[in-house]
């Protein structure tokens, strides 16, 4: 039971410190990216930055729009934030420190994280304006779209490691990672594609979009509320990330360095990698992202499993 609660708040501690650091990291990556200097004032090189836009959002005015409805406007950044902590609760980060070993790990990490959808609906639905709500019904029908190649890639590696365990699907990668196999190398682009569509980033963020939709579904949202949505988004990005790391390019295996140095590197690296592509790509639109969704990464997925798993059955 100790050992519970003290992983529990180190989880906590970590995806406060994580949530701070890559909202740094995004801005200085973004501003090398535009030949900027990113924030360079508070603290050496901007670092003191999170921590100040911490203390500014705390202090500002929760403002409840008039004629929202309130239940489903209160309730969203819980919705949005909670699936997300609770995700940490199967993440392997070495071979001795996982919160706990579900048995059905992939599955739990695939259903919790699914829910944050209805949260961003509920944003938009509850906010008693157009803008949020069609920022709120795009990340539904977005988040829904991207949940299908993405399962059938998560569903490969579960047949090639047989079992659900993420520590299990660590383990089984000991004499090679699953990245290295065309298959699931093909897998892990669909992932990686699918993934960026699933935590709302460019090219994919199409329910904020700001040209049209003034920031989509949290336009309404201030103060804590609104940094409840951010903290989610940044935390997605790492369990996305973490997850991949997980599946696909072996966990915490690596040598010389400890185990969570090696899970850490990968995941960050990834996140890295969505934040480049952020910066780099630009916004597609609705019906392509829709069409992207169906017509191409759904069949390549649906495909490269069925060969698998006959060349599974057939070996």
């Amino acid at each position: 039971m100790i050992r519970m609660f003290l992983s529990g708040f180190a989880c906590l501690g970590f995806i406060a410190l994580s949530a701070m650091f890559l909202i740094w990291w995004e801005r200085k990556i973004s501003a090398i990216i535009q030949n900027r200097m990113g924030p360079m004032l508070t603290g050496f090189h901007g670092t003191l930055q999170p921590i100040a836009d911490t203390i500014k959002l705390l202090l500002k005015e929760d403002i409840a729009p008039a004629g929202i409805d309130f239940l489903s406007w209160w309730l969203a950044p819980f919705f949005v934030t909670v699936p997300v902590v609770t995700a940490f609760v199967v993440i392997p980060f070495s071979s001795s420190w996982v919160p706990y070993d579900l048995n059905v790990g992939v599955l739990y990490i695939c259903s919790i994280t699914s829910i944050c959808v209805l949260g961003i609906f509920m944003a938009g639905w509850g906010s008693n304006n157009k803008y949020s709500l069609l920022g709120g019904m795009r990340s539904a029908a977005q988040i829904i779209s991207y949940e299908v190649p993405l399962l059938l890639s998560v569903l490969l590696v579960v047949m090639e490691s047989g079992t659900l365990s993420m520590q299990g699907i660590v383990h089984a990668q000991e004499h090679g990672w699953f990245v290295f196999k065309p298959h699931l190398a093909i897998a892990f682009v669909i992932y990686l594609i699918s993934s960026t569509a699933e935590v709302n980033r460019v090219p994919f963020d199409i329910p904020e979009a700001e040209s049209e939709l003034v920031a989509g579904y949290h336009t309404e949202y201030t103060g804590m509320k609104f940094a409840m949505f951010f903290v989610a988004e940044y935390t997605n990005m790492f369990i996305v990330s973490a997850t991949a790391a997980t599946l696909f390019l072996g966990g915490w295996q690596g040598p010389f360095l400890p185990g969570v140095a090696w899970f850490l590197m990968k995941s960050y690296f990834l996140v890295f990698f969505m934040m480049w592509m952020r910066w780099t790509l630009p916004r597609v639109r609705m019906d392509q992202m829709m069409s992207f969704a169906w017509k191409l990464l759904t069949p390549i997925a649906l495909l490269n499993l069925l060969i698998s798993g006959w060349f599974m059955l057939k070996v």
